[in-house]
């Protein structure tokens, strides 16, 4: 007696031109027979069979074959998670999605040039609400990384931040673990924000986390500063004094309430951190005391007078516009805003005290690529990572 089979479609990930592309799938035909086994499936991983398709309600009878078709919606996402469960099931975690926040500046003093060609620098940096998600999944290769992102010209390779520091956990460990991961971009680039930075260190959590907490968080902050010298800020409880070339991190009390609004304006020009420093007159950066600053903030909160950030004259020498930006938002802002200053090296301002732009920004054909956002401090519990706030949740 012959028996029957059903001829099922299925739609399975393949890359294309040798690239991964997740919109990119192929359609393939394979055949069951009444046993439930494979009779053709060319690139069908049999960890994944019928059992674990969603099924379209839609079987039509062929009389004259007698066979049934039956149309089979395969979920691309779902099978990349199955997958990422199957890579190893004795890890106890195969996919994590953390909140990347970027930081700024409060106050940024120049106090001298190293025999390195550094920088020091004495600065109250602080976590804000602004950042990125960066999806992990363990991945089956044992020989590279693969990291895709929403936002173009960001580079995917190990000048990537993400790629670095994976690189540097498996050096520093000897862990084995290589990951997919997945940027969701939201912190601008060139901005003076440290959103790669902050990326580099949500990397090294992940790592760590996924290969069950090879190191502490001390010895995270130590190796990040072999990769940048930002990084290391970020493994705080989000409010810090940096010294030296910013990898000297000390805890503060917040000195700032939570509840303290802010507005993030970045025109689409970015400032070369290169070519700021590469300005820099030394002579004519702030002579105050950075500790005084501290201790003004921690008394009396932001103001004008304290947020100071000697990168400020060199940055509007590389880019004039920056300076007229900085200086439309005092005029317009009519005293709702507590400081306006810029973060980092640029090309950022900050206005503290409000949420709201000037009209000027909407109004002025010169701002209508500026990026807006507006902001708050946020801080995160020890022996975990920065949490996204409610507020700006999707």
């Amino acid at each position: 007696m012959a028996s029957s089979h059903f001829i099922c479609s299925h739609y399975l990930y393949t890359p294309r031109n040798g690239k991964n592309n997740f919109n990119s799938f192929r359609k393939e035909r394979f055949c069951l027979s009444s046993s439930n086994k494979p009779w053709r499936s060319s690139c069908f991983d049999k960890k994944f069979h019928i059992q674990r398709t969603q099924f379209v309600e839609a079987m039509a009878s062929d009389s004259s074959t007698g066979r049934r078709q039956v149309e089979i919606t395969y979920d691309p996402e779902e099978r990349l998670n199955k997958l990422a469960d199957e890579v190893d099931k004795n890890a106890g975690l195969s996919r994590l999605t953390l909140f990347s926040p970027c930081k700024i500046n409060v106050f940024l003093r120049i106090t001298g040039k190293r025999e390195d060609g550094f920088h020091d620098l004495a600065s109250l940096f602080h976590v804000i609400s602004l950042g990125d998600k960066v999806k992990f999944s363990l991945s089956p290769s044992k020989s590279q990384d693969r990291l895709s992102t929403n936002a173009p010209g960001v580079p995917l390779d190990d000048r990537n931040l993400i790629i670095k520091a994976l690189n540097l956990y498996r050096k520093k460990t000897g862990s084995e673990n290589y990951f997919w991961v997945h940027l969701d971009k939201k912190v601008p680039t060139g901005a003076g924000l440290g959103g790669g930075s902050s990326n580099a260190a949500t990397a090294l959590w992940a790592a760590n986390q996924f290969s069950g907490c090879l190191a502490n968080e001390k010895e995270l902050q130590e190796w990040s500063s072999e990769i940048g010298s930002d990084i290391p800020f970020f493994f705080s409880q989000g409010a810090a004094y940096c010294t030296g070339r910013g990898e000297v991190v000390e805890d503060i009390a917040l000195p700032v309430p939570f509840n303290s609004p802010m507005v993030l304006i970045k025109p689409p020009q970015a400032c070369s951190t290169a070519q700021v420093y590469k300005s820099l007159q030394l002579d004519r950066t702030s002579k105050i005391d950075p500790l005084t600053l501290l201790d003004k903030i921690s008394r009396s909160g932001i103001s004008q007078d304290v947020c100071i950030n000697d990168l400020e004259p060199p940055a509007f020498e590389v880019l004039p516009s920056l300076k007229r930006l900085k200086q439309r938002v005092i005029a317009a802002g009519c005293g709702q805003y507590d400081a306006v200053f810029m973060s980092g090296s640029g090309s950022t301002i900050v206005g503290v005290g409000s949420p709201d732009p000037p009209q000027f920004v909407y109004d002025d054909d010169e701002y209508k690529d500026v990026f807006l956002s507006e902001a708050s401090f946020i801080t995160r519990a020890a022996g975990d990572w920065y949490k996204e706030p409610a507020s700006t949740l999707d």
